[in-house]
């Protein structure tokens, strides 16, 4: 099969070239006809009318349309014997043979074009809808590029610099139309020659060049225009879409197949998941037959001139080719004014088939819209795609719990579950552990990964504590069973996430019982960098917490808000506008808590500080109290990494002073160094001096008895 299509393909190439050559064949002998009707001018012509042979070709052209015939003047003469000029009988008999040249080849070129699909040219003219004379246009241009004659033969038959202008063309070919000047026409909006008018030039008299692209179609290259390469990514094969999504799709094919006879509506797609809104359009545009291009919104040009060009381009490729465009406007908000005129210039010029990708708010255009709200897969399709990407090796009941797992904790349409799957299969390694890190990039950007070592056994806290973390983890583990499996979903909208406080001061572990959860759920650990979080511009912070809380839910990573009562703060009495924004941004931040799917932790050493409408949105609040002397007694005794040389250690001793957590891992990590430094071992006067030095640190009273 695909042998007769390639051996199709050469006869339509050969055809096509045998079109091209009767069709130059009869340009050339029209430029020979129109040099023989135009003399050149004599010797004794003033230089400055010399000098402006092409304007001069210009304004007969112009005359055809403008000027009116002058009636002849006859002469009442006494009649006499007509002379007899051979020249003139030799130049007639020259000219009707030429005449009958020329129909010979257009009767030529018609029989050439007699083929199926039809010449390119004639393709093109179709497409674009040029008339005759445009046609003829377009043909003169592209012998430029494709006859070594051509500048000649124009020289020839209207002087000047060689080059086509629409003077030359008017007294070419027949049933000129002036209106092939207007900007409108496709010739001029659709980009298919370039005009050349400098100064005062007049524009039947410019230059006019055919664009390369053009010039590679009429030789049978249909090839996507490099221009619009640079800006566009052409999209694969249309991913895996859900049952649900797929319904999506057939309604925008319906609402498509509604407007053939028109101008095709723009398609907004809205939602948080990128894949997932893109995934629709791939389906919608490999159902009509097009391969769909991809325009990240920072590519789209600014400038008003160039917006232009690049609908103008696009326009005319979408005519040529089979193509759709997908503009990923994820990032715009009112902030970015030029980009949302730019995006705006171009959907008013409805360039064909064109998405629009947004996150959460339709675009106001005034051109033909529709709008469609898009989700992930629901958790069931994304449960029933686990369970049918995971390994066919494991057994049923392996098989669904793995899935519910997969399904609780990650929020992922098919195809990052399809690639994730497949990559884990191929390197070998967990799919959880490949799910997890699908976000790491966006998430590295705003906030700071730590790499959560301690275990349960590392945490000294209270029992009451210790519970409550436990059934943190407990709940992230369940979570699929409870909301799906049990209904609770269906009751519910929002706050399905887990969100936790942990209050008490600093070095009571706090920090640590978040690694320990991260741990035990096999999570990645995030602490929030207020610095990359927090701007001085306006909107910019919650679009940067917007982008913090989806990286998070999609890769199911724990957000740890460290000093959080810096940025849940209490709202303030609005006194100027800053006030105003400072409180907009809590505002988004309780909204987007209660939305968050995922796990988020605060922690405070200020619990008194926090909005109390952060406190309601809480489900855990665990308060971290100060360590007594038998939980201290256990932080000394895990102090010592294993392979620290040490004496017998008086840990009872060691608990009477009044130290945190943290202080007392600091002590331990001093004592070691100093230990090393002095080539012996980590003893008690070695730690007690150490603990004096900590407690001047902190400015405590420091009992000299207790040193003895």
């Amino acid at each position: 099969m695909l042998d007769a299509a390639h051996t199709e393909a050469e006869h339509w190439s050969e055809a096509n070239n045998r079109y091209l050559s009767a069709s130059l064949h009869w340009l050339r002998l029209r430029l020979r006809q129109l040099a023989a009707a135009s003399p050149p001018p004599s010797a004794t012509m003033v230089p400055a009318m010399a000098s402006t042979a092409a304007t001069t070709g210009a304004s007969r052209g112009v005359a055809r349309w403008f000027a009116r015939q002058a009636p002849a003047v006859v002469s009442v003469a006494t009649p006499t014997a007509p002379a007899v000029d051979p020249d003139a009988d030799r130049a007639a008999l020259a000219q009707a043979a030429l005449a009958n040249e020329i129909d010979a080849a257009a009767a030529e070129r018609a029989q050439a074009a007699q083929i199926e699909p039809a010449p390119a040219l004639l393709l093109l003219a179709e497409q674009l809808g040029l008339g005759p004379f445009e046609t003829d246009i377009l043909l003169l241009c592209a012998a430029m590029e494709l006859d070594p004659s051509t500048p000649g033969a124009i020289v020839a038959a209207q002087g000047g610099g060689g080059y086509p202008n629409f003077a030359l063309a008017m007294q070419l070919f027949d049933h000129p139309a002036w209106d092939a000047l207007a900007p409108q026409r496709p010739l001029r909006w659709l980009r298919l020659i370039e005009i050349n008018q400098p100064g005062a030039t007049p524009l039947t008299a410019a230059a006019l060049r055919v664009d390369e692209r053009v010039v590679n179609f009429i030789k049978g290259l249909n090839l996507f225009d490099e221009r619009l390469s640079s800006l566009v990514s052409r999209r694969g094969a249309p991913p895996p879409i859900s049952e649900t999504q797929i319904g999506q799709a057939d309604r925008l094919l319906g609402v498509l197949r509604e407007h053939e006879d028109a101008a095709l509506p723009v398609l907004q797609l809205v939602g948080a998941d990128r894949g997932s809104r893109q995934g629709i359009a791939a389906h919608v545009a490999a159902a009509l037959g097009r391969h769909l291009h991809v325009l990240p919104l920072e590519s789209l040009p600014v400038q008003r001139a160039e917006v232009d060009a690049f609908a103008r381009l696009w326009q005319r490729e979408s005519l040529l080719l089979p193509i759709a465009l997908y503009v990923e406007a994820d990032g715009l908000d009112a902030a970015h004014a030029e980009a949302n005129a730019a995006l705006q210039g171009l959907l008013a010029q409805a360039p064909g088939l064109v998405f629009v990708g947004l996150r959460e708010t339709p675009l106001r255009i005034s051109a033909a819209q529709w709008v469609i709200d898009v989700s992930l897969p629901s958790p069931q399709e994304q449960h029933a795609a686990w369970h049918e990407a995971l390994p066919p090796t494991l057994d049923v009941d392996d098989r669904n719990r793995r899935a519910e797992a997969l399904s609780g904790h990650f929020r992922l349409n098919l195809e990052q579950i399809r690639i994730a799957a497949a990559t884990a299969r191929r390197h070998g390694s967990d799919v959880w552990d490949e799910c997890r890190d699908l976000s790491l990039s966006r998430l590295d950007a705003l906030a700071q990964r730590l790499d959560a070592k301690a275990r349960w056994d590392d945490l000294v806290v209270g029992e009451e504590a210790a519970a409550l973390l436990r059934s943190i983890a407990g709940q992230v583990h369940e979570r699929h069973r409870v909301y799906q499996q049990w209904g609770y979903a269906e009751r519910m909208n929002r706050g399905m996430g887990i969100s936790a406080l942990f209050a008490g001061e600093s070095g009571t572990g706090k920090t640590m019982a978040a690694e320990v959860i991260a741990n035990e759920l096999r999570m990645h650990l995030y602490r929030i960098d207020l610095s990359s979080v927090v701007s001085k511009y306006i909107g910019e912070t919650e679009k940067n917490l917007r982008r913090l809380f989806d990286a998070a839910e999609q890769g199911g990573a724990i957000l740890f808000f460290d000093e959080a009562d810096a940025l849940f703060g209490k709202r303030s009495e609005v006194k100027d506008s800053h006030d105003r924004y400072a409180n907009i941004e809590i505002n988004y931040l309780l909204q987007r808590m209660e939305a968050f799917s995922g796990l988020a932790i605060l922690a405070t050493n200020m619990k008194s500080a926090l909005d109390a409408a952060f406190m309601r949105r809480l489900r855990f609040v665990v308060n971290f109290q100060f360590p007594g002397p038998q939980e201290r007694a256990r932080i000394w005794r895990n102090a010592f990494a294993p392979g620290v040389p040490r004496e017998t250690l008086d840990y009872d001793r060691l608990a009477r002073f009044g130290l945190s957590g943290g202080n007392i891992h600091g002590i331990a990590l001093n004592a070691a160094f100093a230990a090393a430094h002095a080539g012996g071992v980590v003893t008690m006067p070695l730690l007690l001096s150490t603990i004096r030095a900590e407690l001047r640190k902190l400015d405590k009273p420091v009992n000299e008895a207790e040193f003895r």
